[in-house]
């Protein structure tokens, strides 16, 4: 697909109301989407080899079945939103989420830890890079929305700071 034709959707793209297009042609493909502007982008990382495998983390409380439930400690998320009271962190691309640096090491952030802003709180694989995923405020971790090797798509929540 050459850039004329790209230039060509983005135009289509502002001049419409969709807020994502997508086009394949072949074995190409071009996906564009339209979103709030974000704060801070965060620049790729790479790493000199991509993790082998990363396996689900154990529920941190057994018995839960999904990850929020695991997150929040069986409680319920807060009313009307599906989601714990605090700052949503959400994916800034589609990729693979990882939840620490490698396999056999700790996880970046766990439920209840301390972060700052800026601080790594897991990794994104998109297109064989890594990409961190930083904390956009200061707080404390109140959930954990998905688990390592998890796909995530554009705009999923995958964490709450309060």
């Amino acid at each position: 697909m050459d850039l004329r034709k790209i230039k060509k959707l983005i135009d289509l793209l502002q001049d419409s109301n969709l807020t994502e297009l997508e086009i394949r042609e072949g074995e190409e493909s071009v996906r564009l989407s339209r979103a709030a502007p974000q704060s801070q982008v965060a620049a790729p990382i790479y790493f000199s080899a991509p993790p082998a495998h990363h396996e689900a983390p154990a529920r941190a409380v057994q018995g839960m079945s999904s990850p929020t439930e695991s997150a929040t400690g069986g409680r319920a998320p807060h009313p009307g939103s599906g989601l714990p009271e605090g700052q949503v962190l959400r994916s800034p691309m589609v990729g693979t989420f990882y939840a620490s640096p490698s396999p056999d090491s700790p996880p970046f952030v766990k439920v209840g830890q301390s972060v700052k802003a800026g601080e790594t709180m897991g990794t994104i694989e998109a297109m064989k890079m890594f990409n961190p995923i930083e904390a956009e405020v200061s707080g404390t971790v109140v959930a954990i929305l998905v688990e390592s090797g998890q796909p995530v798509e554009f705009d999923e929540p995958m964490f709450v700071v309060r």
